[in-house]
């Protein structure tokens, strides 16, 4: 059984290399957004918050999402990949609280390091691909801004506290080569 973190700026590849090692080890990848949105499917007093709160263009408060992912966790026996989850200390600190008290832990921590200027080219090449709006100067700056910020300190305090399971991943490689050395990482365990 593993239990993995994702960590790295918008558009470094973290979502790609989660759910292909997800699908690798056969275990479930959580991604705060996905589970975000599947929660508002659900019609209970949170749904309905969060609705509230999404529909004015508000991020969701740490509560709200640390309540949403100890729900998932709680249910996850076979191991998981968090993507997006923790971004902020007081994240990592609930996360932390909850992994012992239902006597589970991380395993592993990868941390995809990727250079602004070849992020900026990979998310405007995917832009134009894809057709995504949110895919623009102003918004990767602002977004690459709020990651080092907030999550980059996050990942930072995972590196020096658990640096025999922190692992930094060169994020410049091709999507295949990226996969490889996080597998072959895997295999070392």
């Amino acid at each position: 059984m593993s239990n993995i973190i994702f960590f790295g700026p918008p558009g470094a590849g973290k979502g790609t290399q989660a759910k292909i090692i997800a699908k690798y080890l056969n275990i479930s990848h959580l991604s705060t957004g996905d589970i975000l949105r599947n929660k508002l499917l659900d019609n209970d007093n949170l749904s309905k918050e969060l609705k509230k709160i999404m529909s004015a263009g508000n991020l969701v408060s740490d509560d709200v999402l640390n309540s949403i992912v100890s729900s998932r966790l709680s249910n996850e026996n076979n191991g998981f990949i968090l993507d997006g989850y923790p971004r902020t200390l007081s994240q990592s600190e609930f996360l932390n609280e909850f992994l012992s008290e239902v006597s589970k832990s991380i395993n592993y921590i990868f941390n995809i390091q990727i250079n602004f200027e070849t992020l900026k080219n990979r998310i405007l090449k995917r832009s134009s691909e894809e057709g995504r709006e949110d895919d623009n100067i102003d918004v990767i700056e602002t977004r690459y801004n709020e990651y080092l910020n907030s999550t980059q300190k996050v990942s930072n305090f995972y590196n020096k506290e658990y640096p025999t399971i922190f692992h930094e991943i060169d994020g410049s490689l091709q999507i295949q080569q990226i996969t490889e050395n996080i597998k072959q990482i895997l295999k070392k365990s």
